[in-house]
């Protein structure tokens, strides 16, 4: 009697980062039940009547589990891409993937106001979805720490978002949201962002919501 046979018969292929097998089916054949009955005395056969014989069925193992899904969706959002001349590493996650939905940062930490005015983006958006602070470096380098994590989207508050007293300036109250994946920008109103990430989140596509608003440039 031979023993079972292990085969992959529906692999799913994952490029261009790798090939991998999140799923499997192992072919036991029948050699599982048979040794059942050798050792139990119980017969786990069957009778076809159209074959008119007793069989023995075959078993079919499917394998599959979380660290499998893990495995491709982050080989599959995984790039290396180079902007001006620099590498930048981003993992393409699908929105609804990503850990983390939107990153709300402070253009500069010691601005109370531009602090204070994060802070309270960050409160109201977090009753919705998962969002994170971070003033622990220049913008650029938090936006690209972003774009390693799978972050789909910045907020940055700056000095127009608030004004300056110093020097009598008014803020226009709009703050920029930066799209990870084409890193295009955008101003929105403080007042628009909830229904923008809405959509945003909500399977809207970048190009449409940003057709509304003005433009600022990549970064």
């Amino acid at each position: 009697m031979t023993g079972p046979r292990c085969i992959e018969l529906s692999p799913l292929e994952y490029e261009p980062a790798s090939s991998s097998r999140p799923r499997s089916r192992a072919n036991r054949t029948d050699f599982d039940l048979k040794q059942h009955a050798k050792f139990s005395g119980k017969a786990l056969n069957y009778f076809d009547d159209e074959r008119k014989e007793h069989v023995v069925p075959y078993v079919i193992e499917p394998s599959a589990g979380v660290d499998r899904a893990l495995l491709a969706f982050l080989a599959d959002a995984y790039r290396e891409e180079e902007v001006r001349g620099e590498k930048r590493v981003v993992l393409r996650f699908h929105p609804e993937l990503a850990p983390v939905k939107v990153a709300v940062l402070p253009l500069l930490k010691k601005r109370e106001d531009i602090v204070r005015t994060v802070h309270a983006i960050r409160d109201e958006l977090s009753k919705e979805w998962t969002v994170v602070y971070d003033d622990t470096a220049a913008i650029g380098r938090l936006y690209r720490r972003q774009d390693e994590v799978g972050t789909p989207y910045c907020v940055t508050v700056d000095v127009q978002t608030v004004g300056d007293q110093a020097k009598g300036e008014v803020g226009d109250g709009k703050v920029t949201i930066r799209d990870r994946d084409s890193m295009e920008q955008i101003r929105v109103p403080l007042t628009a962002l909830g229904s923008v990430f809405r959509e945003l989140l909500g399977g809207g596509a970048w190009a449409s919501v940003a057709s509304r608003f003005e433009r600022k440039g990549e970064g």
